[in-house]
């Protein structure tokens, strides 16, 4: 199989090397209603297994902090054990909302380490090792709050509307954490092509929001959309930020918090 360029790859990539034995290609499409499975049924990449979100990619709402808490070490390696992805195997991950649900399993197994190399085993089943969450890639409530106390860079990957309270049909509380900029995951990729938009492009956008020189955090609604601005930020070039596992969802369940709404201060 050719080495990867990067994380990211074209359909190109993807072709010469599909059925590669040490490729996994996940469908990682989620739908809100819970009709990803069917979505999976009626068209997928040749030789894809469908990633659930919700069962593979988190643990039960609230169970942890958020919608999305991030599943116990040992219940995501069983995961990815059962879907056939090993520790060493390369996996190609996809979605149709501008990868921002593919990059929840790109970050969780990035941060894991998933390339620590071991024996080959069969696809139907393989070995994932467990590996702990990162402290210094996962943020708490605790950790936002310091951070915007010194000056830091928060951003909030939802869309306008929701970051300005504008509309909020998700969480029971709209707004923004005070002092976040807006970033909008969709943002990162060209509207008509879906491909992420040029290194130059990025780091600009980054820039425009203060994430430019020194890590940040990031949120979303529950810790999923906002993956992809950590592999957006990564893509540039840029420091890696940490990811606000609960996001907005867990932010909001303490009334002592501050909510922010109207638009970005700029």
């Amino acid at each position: 199989m050719e080495e990867a360029p990067g994380p990211l790859v074209d359909a190109a990539w993807l072709e010469r090397n599909l059925g590669d034995p040490d490729l996994v290609v996940a469908d990682v499409r989620w739908r809100p209603d819970g009709t990803a499975a069917k979505a999976f049924e009626e068209g997928h990449i040749l030789g894809a297994v469908l990633v659930d979100v919700d069962r593979d990619l988190a643990a039960p709402a609230y169970e942890g902090p958020g919608r999305h808490p991030l599943p116990a070490p040992d219940v995501f390696a069983e995961r990815m054990s059962a879907l056939g992805i090993r520790n060493d195997a390369t996996v190609v991950a996809y979605d149709d909302a501008s990868s921002s649900h593919a990059a929840r399993l790109w970050w969780m197994l990035r941060v894991t380490g998933h390339r620590v190399k071991g024996p080959p085993v069969e696809r139907n089943r393989s070995r994932f090792l467990a590996q702990p969450w990162p402290h210094d890639r996962v943020a708490i409530a605790e950790d936002v709050e310091e951070l915007l106390q010194h000056g830091g860079t928060v951003l909030d990957a939802r869309a306008p509307e929701r970051y300005r309270a504008e509309q909020e049909s998700i969480d029971k509380v709209a707004g923004h954490i005070p002092g976040a900029r807006n970033a909008p995951f969709a943002e990162n990729v060209d509207p008509v092509t879906q491909r992420f938009r040029s290194v130059d492009d990025l780091r600009a956008t980054f820039a425009s929001v203060g994430a430019d020189s020194e890590a940040a955090i990031v949120y979303c609604g529950s810790g999923l959309t906002a993956c992809q601005l950590v592999l957006s930020m990564e893509f540039a070039g840029l420091p890696s930020p940490r990811l606000y596992e609960g996001s907005w969802s867990d932010w909001i369940t303490d009334e002592r918090r501050p909510v922010a709404t109207g638009p970005d201060p700029g």
